[in-house]
């Protein structure tokens, strides 16, 4: 997993969205975050700067969350499937064919990144892998 920048986030890769809204996890990714087949994701919104939202299981951020409650930060929930994939809910901003960056985003949620500083800086990193 590259850093693109000395003291950058570390990226996983590209993400393509397919057919019906269908989006690949990096497998690096897919273990870091502890994902199963199966597993229950919440989508939650992403920075203003960055676009975009992330991915996290709902046991990952209860102890930073349960108390305060996500508010309108959820935009949606889905399962992860068996092929490593996850189809993205109605109320997430992506179309089949939109490229997202997959980034560390914290040790709460993967963060798929569609615009900004960090997104314009891995356009010039061709050794980037691409999921689709």
């Amino acid at each position: 997993m590259p850093r693109l920048v000395k003291g950058g986030k570390w990226v996983y890769s590209w993400v393509v969205i397919g057919a019906e809204r269908k989006m690949p996890i990096p497998l690096e990714a897919w273990q870091e975050y502890g994902f199963q087949a199966g597993d229950q994701v919440l989508f939650l919104r992403g920075s203003r700067r960055s676009g975009g939202f992330g991915i996290t299981t709902p046991e990952r951020i209860a102890d930073t969350f349960g108390q305060l409650g996500m508010g309108n930060r959820v935009l949606g929930q889905a399962r992860l499937a068996r092929d490593g994939s996850v189809t993205l809910p109605s109320a997430i901003e992506a179309e089949p064919g939109d490229r997202l960056l997959a980034v560390r985003g914290s040790r709460l949620a993967l963060g798929l990144v569609a615009r900004g500083p960090i997104y314009e800086e891995a356009t010039k990193h061709p050794e980037l892998a691409e999921l689709s």
